[in-house]
């Protein structure tokens, strides 16, 4: 059984969600990282120790991301090779990619009991996060160059310029503890409230979709399906309803402890500790029991 596994880089760097997927495999099977671009030779040596066998295919049409082209090429190395399992990370890259590839699911809009067709290859997209990431073994990988299979010029979609999103000022996907706010926390003026909380706790603030479309925080706190998907050890959850959009972006923390009024909100279902009750009654004591148990 062999897997291979895109290797997604941009700017001149390959992105972690790479590195997550390679070290995760190395568990499962004999791995091969598939390296497509034009000038790729940077990101060999980074590569190796994470994958038996490393793939490049240089060609000038694969200079940038492009979905088509990526397409044409992986389909060709698919079909030429038949790994049992084909990885692709999902980011903004697979999400243009995998489906032109395979079957699209419902990333949690559906839950199903599904049984896969026989076939001599399947193809999955991962969220970022969803494996740890670790160091390379000591053992080199096969390096093998494949010619490209693009001959034509394509027509229709091509690369203009990368557009860069607004830069947090925080990386949540990268705190140990994180205090998270919903439509619970009302309105924006109340959450100094919850920064006292984060202060004394030393954690992150972050937040579900709503907080970040009444433009209360930025974009880079949101956890969710169209957020950041984070494993902190502590997940503290304030006034969050949790629909399956964010469950999915926290569900693997280690710890998960939820203050809503709605006894039947959802964000119960993923928590291992919850409180029925009013945020703004139980975080202001929260917050003070803190303080006096650190003597401040």
């Amino acid at each position: 059984m062999s897997i291979f596994v895109l290797v997604e880089h941009r700017q001149g760097e390959i992105r972690d969600i790479t590195f997550e997927m390679l070290s995760k495999c190395k568990e499962i099977s004999k791995t091969t990282a598939v390296l497509l671009g034009n000038d790729v030779e940077q990101f060999v040596d980074p590569l190796k120790g994470y994958a038996d066998t490393i793939m490049v295919v240089k060609d000038e049409k694969l200079e940038y991301f492009n979905s088509r082209t990526y397409q044409m090429v992986l389909s060709h190395l698919i079909n030429e090779n038949k790994p049992l399992l084909t990885l692709i990370g999902h980011t903004s890259y697979g999400i243009d990619l995998a489906p032109g590839l395979a079957r699209q699911m419902y990333g949690g809009k559906v839950d199903a009991k599904a049984t896969l067709k026989k076939s001599d290859s399947y193809l999955i997209t991962i969220r970022p996060a969803s494996f740890e990431s670790t160091e390379p073994e000591s053992k080199d990988s096969e390096v093998i160059n494949i010619e490209s299979p693009l001959k034509e010029e394509l027509i229709g979609k091509r690369f203009i310029k990368y557009v860069e999103p607004e830069i947090s000022d925080v990386d949540i996907t990268a705190s140990d503890i994180l205090v998270s706010i919903g439509r619970g926390i009302k309105e924006d003026k109340n959450i100094p409230v919850i920064e006292e909380l984060a202060t004394v706790l030393g954690a992150t603030i972050s937040c579900s979709r709503p907080i970040v479309d009444k433009g209360w925080l930025d974009k880079g706190r949101q956890v969710g399906t169209s957020g950041k998907t984070v494993k902190p050890k502590l997940y503290l959850a304030l006034g969050i309803s949790g629909a399956f959009q964010h469950a999915a972006g926290m569900k693997d923390s280690e710890l998960v402890i939820a203050i809503n009024k709605d006894a039947n909100a959802p964000i119960f279902n993923v928590s291992d500790f919850g409180i029925v009750d009013d945020l703004f009654k139980v975080v202001p004591e929260l917050t003070q029991k803190i303080n006096e148990m650190k003597g401040t």
